[in-house]
């Protein structure tokens, strides 16, 4: 007679917790990278879901099985329409961490609605002498310089919005003189995803996840179904006992929300860069998503999100150690339609 089995491991990872709905589309970037530059840059831009496809590629990594041999690899691709800096912020240091100092606005370009996103928007000749007198009084204290990014989602072919999504970024590389300096001359004018990265290096992916709602937990968490055919005084998609008393363990399995949670993809390599959505849109368009119309980028792998959804994209954190010396080589990409 088999000796039946009374315990089985813990059910979900404690890793994501609390599994509760992220509070904004566009997430705030919590770290940024030490990144040792000559001359400074942006290190994160902003881009829209569009889909996915599949591109055959020599594999470039070695020690591989399949290496110097062609492979097929899926690929996700984000559009990347530019961004346009609507401000510079100045931080400096204080007992409680980085404080803003002071911020310099720049007119928006005509089209460009800002006024959808930013409410109290006061950008005249007084606000920024304030602004810039009080940065030459403090100029030997700032610690970091910030930029406030701005998307323009008209010019992505599957968005039908109006409303830009608007970013603060950290500009990273030289020193900080020269960071002001880059600041200064990037205000009001536009930024392109070439300008801070480049075909075939790793980025972090940071977005929102897609929503799945109130689930039980055999979906949410993967616990085993009690069996059918016994009699269940309360059902069987359920966990057998919280605790011995109600609240004791907060690590037992619970419904609740699944999905829609904020989540950041580390080292996902750029294997395509263009400009022409042409080249990289299949018969049809995307499904749910349309035609890729300005610039784009195809990372390998896939990425979460649906369609259309708002990922930021940064300079990794903590980069792999094999870095690839050049872009990869794409032998074919799939244009086929996707419906």
């Amino acid at each position: 007679m088999a000796r039946r089995k009374y315990s089985a491991p813990r059910r979900g990872s404690l890793g994501v917790r609390p599994r509760k709905r992220a509070a904004e589309f566009i997430p705030r970037i919590r770290n940024w990278p030490d990144v040792d530059f000559a001359e400074p840059k942006p290190l994160a831009f902003l881009g829209y879901k569009s889909g996915m496809t599949h591109v055959i590629m020599i594999d470039d990594r070695p020690g591989t099985r399949t290496y110097g041999q062609e492979i097929h690899v899926p690929v996700t691709v984000i559009e990347t329409p530019p961004m346009i800096t609507l401000a510079a912020r100045f931080y400096v240091p204080t007992v409680t961490g980085l404080k803003c100092l002071t911020e310099v606005w720049a007119e928006p370009p005509e089209g460009l609605e800002v006024w959808r996103r930013v409410k109290t928007l006061s950008i005249n000749e007084d606000h920024k002498k304030k602004a810039l007198s009080r940065l030459e009084a403090h100029k030997n204290e700032i610690a970091r310089v910030s930029l406030l990014l701005a998307s323009q989602p008209r010019l992505a072919g599957g968005l039908s919005k109006k409303t830009p999504d608007i970013i603060e970024v950290k500009i990273g590389g030289g020193n900080i003189e020269t960071q002001v300096e880059y600041a200064f001359s990037t205000i009001g004018k536009e930024i392109k995803i070439t300008d801070i990265f480049s075909t075939g290096q790793f980025i972090d992916i940071i977005g929102v996840t897609k929503g799945k709602g109130f689930q039980g937990v055999i979906r949410r968490f993967g616990v085993k179904e009690l069996p059918r055919w016994h009699k269940h005084r309360k059902g069987s998609r359920r966990i057998g006992s919280r605790s011995p008393t109600v609240g004791a363990l907060s690590t037992v399995p619970q419904p609740g929300q699944m999905g829609f949670h904020r989540r950041t993809e580390i080292n996902k390599r750029i294997l395509m860069m263009g400009s022409d959505g042409y080249n990289i849109t299949p018969a049809g368009g995307f499904p749910h998503y349309g035609i890729v119309k300005s610039d784009f980028i195809a990372v390998k792998g896939s990425v979460q999100g649906p369609p259309k959804r708002p990922l930021v994209l940064r300079w990794p954190v903590r980069p792999p150690s094999w870095l690839p010396e050049e872009p990869p080589k794409i032998l074919y990409v799939s244009l086929e339609s996707k419906i």
